[in-house]
């Protein structure tokens, strides 16, 4: 029922995803696709809400509410190098994460779940939330943001998607517990004199004290935070100076820190700082922290992994569902998941036997197959927690 359900406006999915593909919008500039997700609604007869700024909130069924699904809808400012005609049309900004077939497949669940209740005596019997979140691309991400306009108010649990490269269209990568890493973003501007390179001695070596902290810090947390909770923070940045001469009067590091855990994220917080001085501190530098909490790890909850499981394995096959390592990846759904529980899977995009892309890439190249299959998971979740309520 569903798989025909979703099939009738299959092509038009397809469309629908190619052209948000060709107009990608980054974090909170998102107005077009807003306008586009809240017009094909409408035109299923719902009665979608924009939220403030960029995204919308859209609720399927009467009575109380029975679950909610999120999808992401931002891109990223890298360029899209696929070749096709679809390819994004605005210079150094491509849907390289795959947020272009979250967004389909939750207005195409969207779609099947109103004609389902329509034709169904009876109605869907309850109310499925649909949440289009903008800025999940950027830290500490939109879903804080939207959850304080009150996107999970009244919403007993939450389900989501999200593409991967490294699966085979049809099947789902799934595990209880955390499925993502903590990210957060640490940048450490140094300042100090300046003075000529062959005097350092009157002067703060700026440029030696950050290639310390550069080697020190990352190999020195490993050794003061339990190696189970795996802290890695690795550098993106390393700046100081314009000559060979010239000891520089600034630098600056900037990097990301991931952790398995919350445990773990919470004692980097608190040992940072004061190992941060006491690296950079022999060398005179002053030193400013900028230490950007970003998300905790997504930590699916045991209950929901097995219904969104069940459910993909009815609609998808019994050979659907495999385990998947848990990422070092950053996702701002975790929020959604200390207010209720929930469950994120990561949906194949890989064509079997083809060839394996990655995300936050030029090339990802997504099998569009995918795009179905998403409203096809949205949907089966859905009513699989409408029928056990």
């Amino acid at each position: 029922m569903i798989s025909s359900t979703i099939a009738e406006i299959g092509a038009e999915l397809i469309d629908f995803r190619r052209d948000i593909h060709a107009h990608p919008e980054l974090s909170f500039q998102e107005f077009d696709t807003t306008d586009k997700i809240i017009r094909r609604l409408e035109a299923a007869g719902l009665s979608p809400r924009r939220l403030e700024g960029t995204g919308v909130v859209c609720e399927v069924g009467e009575g109380p509410i029975a679950l909610g699904l999120r999808a992401d809808i931002d891109a990223l400012p890298i360029d899209d190098l696929i070749d096709e005609d679809f390819a994004s049309t605005v210079p150094g900004v491509a849907h390289a994460c795959g947020h272009d077939v979250h967004l389909t497949g939750l207005v195409g669940a969207g779609i099947a779940l109103q004609r389902l209740h329509e034709s169904t005596p009876g109605g869907l019997g309850g109310r499925v939330r649909l949440i289009f979140q903008p800025g999940e691309e950027v830290t500490p991400g939109g879903a804080l943001r939207i959850i304080s306009q009150g996107v999970l108010d009244d919403v007993p649990e939450v389900y989501a998607v999200h593409c991967d490269p490294n699966v085979d269209v049809g099947r789902i990568g799934s595990r209880i517990g955390a499925i993502t890493a903590a990210g957060d973003t640490v940048i450490i501007r140094l300042s100090g004199h300046g003075g000529h390179t062959s005097r350092p001695h009157l002067t703060e070596d700026l440029v030696y004290a950050l290639g310390k902290l550069a080697t020190d810090l990352p190999s020195t947390l490993g050794r003061l935070i339990d190696p189970r909770h795996a802290i890695s923070l690795v550098w993106g940045e390393i700046s100081a100076g314009h000559a060979a001469n010239v000891v520089p009067s600034e630098g600056i590091l900037r990097g990301t820190l991931r952790c398995l855990d919350v445990d773990g994220w919470n004692q980097v917080a608190e040992v940072l700082p004061e190992l941060v001085e006491r690296i950079a501190g022999p060398y005179g530098v002053t030193v400013d922290l900028d230490h950007r909490r970003g998300v905790p790890p997504v930590v699916n909850t045991e209950d929901q992994v097995a219904l969104i499981e069940s459910a993909v394995r009815g609609e998808l096959g019994e050979n659907s569902v495999q385990l998947t390592p848990q990422s070092m990846g950053g996702e701002d759904f975790a929020w959604y998941l200390t207010h209720c529980p929930g469950a994120l899977v990561r949906m194949g995009t890989r064509t079997p036997g083809g060839t394996t892309y990655d995300i936050h890439q030029g090339d990802l190249l997504i099998d569009e197959d995918s795009v179905e299959i998403a409203a096809r998971i949205f949907t089966a979740t859905a009513l699989r927690v409408l029928e056990r309520n």
